[in-house]
């Protein structure tokens, strides 16, 4: 067993640009002093365990620096809290485009958008020759949104590479039987799809519903608007690759309700881009129901959240669960980490109990 997780990273953005600064932010504190954290120790690993071996993206002011380099480059916006990341040794490498860049990406102002890197792409064979020299335990997938090509083409590398598999974003993939069984065959294990926030506004909305569950009111109507400024909701201003967005947020609310309030009475999605927010997202939820003699009732909220610390929170636990595995040979998509911080795992549980099933996972009572 390594006593480090070995980790490749696709699209370095925001989200890598916070897991990278939070695993040496988190390093020289005892597990008493890792505030922020959901579980600060798994199965013996801390987040100052994972050390980064491989990364991809194809921006050109990413591509052929050093991780510690890019993770602050012009697109990233999101918070500075550990800027002395030191050098890794660790270049970012050409990866495959594909459907990995919306086509309206051009129409917006170099520090805004993106810079195609005119390097020589990584190939399939590339990308699973440089898992297998690096020794890579788990890879996790940053493309962005509406990527599904570009997300299943990491996929198919770490299969044939023998990597874990994290997917943070809503392709489905480990949620996709077929795709399971495939990871299951290889026995490499895999967690998704589409990350939940440590609290976001997903976990805040299923929290809400599930209270109305739990206290017997019946929900009628809901609507979940979010907007922010950094480049995942500059991506998402090509509603065509909203659609499996859309559908992991909204399942990751509706899972949780015993009933149909039909597809016209709930809205989940993102809604819009605003470029001085840069990281902030800004999430306003709705819900309606009816307590006692069926007198109408309903709840509104306002989250304001730095969107990629929110993510690197959770994907700092799928990462050491994913290792976890792969130190004990579990392959197949992982149940219990899964449902806990994926918005569309293979199996819904309310947040509760996924918590639980975790712990148990870790302790070594449960097997996925």
């Amino acid at each position: 067993m390594s006593k480090k997780v070995r980790l490749a990273i696709v699209g370095v953005g925001n989200c890598a640009s916070s897991l990278v600064q939070g695993i040496f932010y988190y390093k020289d504190k005892d597990i008493q002093e890792m505030q922020g954290l959901m579980i600060p120790d798994i199965g013996g690993y801390k987040p100052s365990d994972i050390e980064i071996v491989a990364a991809w993206d194809v921006d050109a002011r990413k591509v052929g620096k050093d991780v510690s380099e890019a993770i602050f480059s012009p697109p990233n916006c999101t918070t500075v809290f550990y800027k002395d990341v030191p050098s890794l040794g660790v270049k970012v490498r050409k990866g495959k485009v594909l459907d990995g860049v919306a086509s309206h990406m051009k129409d917006f102002p170099e520090e805004k958008s993106f810079v195609l890197s005119e390097e020589k792409e990584d190939e399939l064979e590339d990308v699973v020759s440089v898992l297998k020299d690096v020794k890579a335990d788990v890879l996790i997938n940053y493309v962005p949104v509406g990527s599904e090509k570009a997300a299943r083409f990491y996929a198919e590398a770490c299969l044939k590479a023998g990597v874990a598999f994290v997917n943070a974003m809503p392709t489905f993939i480990v949620s996709d039987p077929e795709w399971g069984e495939k990871f299951e065959k290889e026995g490499v294990p895999a967690v998704g799809d589409d990350i939940k926030s440590q609290l976001g506004a997903t976990i805040l909305h299923r929290t809400l519903v599930q209270l109305f569950v739990d206290r017997g009111i019946p929900v009628k109507r809901s609507y979940q608007l979010n907007f922010g400024g950094n480049t995942d909701f500059l991506n998402m201003l090509e509603r065509q690759r909203l659609k499996t967005k859309k559908v992991s947020k909204t399942e990751a609310v509706t899972s949780l309700l015993p009933y149909d309030i039909g597809w016209e009475n709930i809205h989940i999605g993102p809604s819009d881009w605003v470029p001085w927010l840069k990281d902030r997202k800004i999430a306003y939820i709705r819900i309606e129901g009816e307590h006692f003699g069926g007198v109408p009732m309903s709840v509104e909220v306002k989250l304001e959240v730095e969107d990629s610390p929110n993510s690197a929170g959770s994907a700092i636990d799928a990462i050491r669960c994913a290792k976890l595995a792969k130190d004990r040979g579990i392959g197949g998509p992982l149940i219990s980490i899964s449902a806990y911080t994926m918005k569309h795992p293979p199996k819904q549980f309310p947040d509760y109990i996924a918590r639980q099933m975790v712990l148990e996972f870790v302790e070594g009572k449960r097997e996925r």
